[in-house]
This record gives structure tokens, sequence and C-alpha cells, in this order.
């Protein structure tokens, strides 16, 4: 079996502080019994990800003896450590937990698509909720110099349907015609809008699993159904 520097070792003794308490900033452990026993998931998702345990540790906010007891089964981890610890192993909860994703439909139809609004922009689903990828159908309203510029991690792909795009990325600007597409990284500065008065249409992908649907560079208003 290999060997993770720190796995298995104990918590440094502390002066006047419990061996097994929790390390400072982090909820107290929930009772044994609570949650099913996620140490076998813990320790196989990390190294999937090519995380020593130290450095799991130190993203989660744990001891690197901490985090070895929670994967031995020694310790129970509280709600807040299996949220922190799923976004570092870039996972669910549920996975964690051994839960079974239910059965996803793998076609979206146009018919149960409402029309949802933000800031002038009107956008339908044209891919499954809780993908990694997320796949918009967008009207983009005419650009104006008050569009908003955009950076956040991830990546986006357009494609122009309809009418004529003008994609500002860092300080270069493109005008793309219908079936043009762009590709970008998201952390670039970007901003989107139709060089068209009446918008354009484009089919949008990006890999925001868990960004709201007002922050997909549609503005800062509150979505609404129309």
């Amino acid at each position: 079996m290999d060997h993770v520097p720190g796995e298995g070792s104990p918590d440094p003794a502390t002066p006047g502080v419990p061996p097994d308490a929790a390390p400072s900033g982090v909820l107290p452990d929930v009772p044994s019994g609570v949650l099913p026993d996620v140490a076998p998931q813990l320790r196989a998702l990390r190294r999937r990800r090519g995380l020593t345990l130290e450095a799991a540790a130190q993203r989660a906010g744990l001891s690197p003896a901490h985090l070895s007891r929670l994967e031995t089964g020694n310790r129970q981890p509280s709600l807040p450590m299996l949220l922190a610890l799923a976004r570092i192993y870039g996972t669910t909860v549920s996975e964690l937990l051994g839960e079974a994703p239910p059965e996803r439909d793998p076609v979206v139809r146009a018919g149960r698509s409402e029309p949802v609004e933000a800031d002038g922009w009107i956008y339908r689903q044209a891919g499954g909720a809780g993908r990694a990828l997320q796949c918009l159908r967008v009207h983009v309203p005419y650009a104006t110099r008050a569009d908003i510029v955009r950076v956040h991690p991830g990546e986006e792909w357009i494609h122009v349907l309809e009418g004529r795009v003008r994609l500002a990325l860092g300080e270069t600007v493109h005008v793309l015609d219908p079936g043009d597409s762009a590709h970008f990284d998201s952390l670039t500065p970007h901003r989107i809008g139709a060089a068209t008065p009446g918008g354009a249409e484009l089919l949008f992908v990006h890999t925001l699993m868990q960004s709201p649907v007002a922050e997909l560079c549609l503005g800062d208003g509150t979505p609404h159904r129309r």
C-alpha cells in the first residue's frame, strides 16, 4: 500500500486542547452514526484528484492528522466539512455519501423550456440541469457601452444562429456573423452584445456548473419568467 506523508499520524499535542478537539475555525464533528461511512470515498476521491493529505487538508482548513482520521473512519465529518471537501474534489456531497445520482433524461424538449429574462437577455435551457456543461439558447440584446464586462473561472463557447454578435475579449473586439463561433477562457475580461439593433440569437455553452443563471454574462438583474 502506498504511503502518503502525514496519513495516519496522530494530532500534534497542544497544551490545554483535548487530542480529539476539532481544528480551529471548523464546526465540531457530528456524532458517530449520523452520516454513513464516507471514509473510503474521501480517500479515493483525494487520490483521484492527485492531492496529498497535506494539500487537501490545507485547502479544507483542516490539519493533515484530522483529515487522516476522517479517511480512516476514526472521525465523522460534519456537513460543513463535507461541503468543503466536495468542492475541493470537484464532486457533490451525494457522491461523497455514496448516493446514486438520479437517472437523467438526455433529451431536452423545446416545448418544455420556458424563456427567462435577465437584464434584456432572454434564454432557454438547451441542456440538462446539474451538468458540468451548461447549455443555453440566448437572445442577446443590442450592445451598448453600459454592458458589463465579465471575468470568472471557466470556459465559454458561443455559436451565432441569427444576427451579428460583438464579442470583446480583453482589448480585442470581434464581430461574429451567423455560423461563426468563439471558444475562450472566461478569465479573459469579456463582453457580449448584439451588433444589430434587433438583437441576435446564439447558442451559449459554459462550464460554470454552480453559478446562478443570472450571472452567466446576463447582467446583474434578477431573472424572471416571461
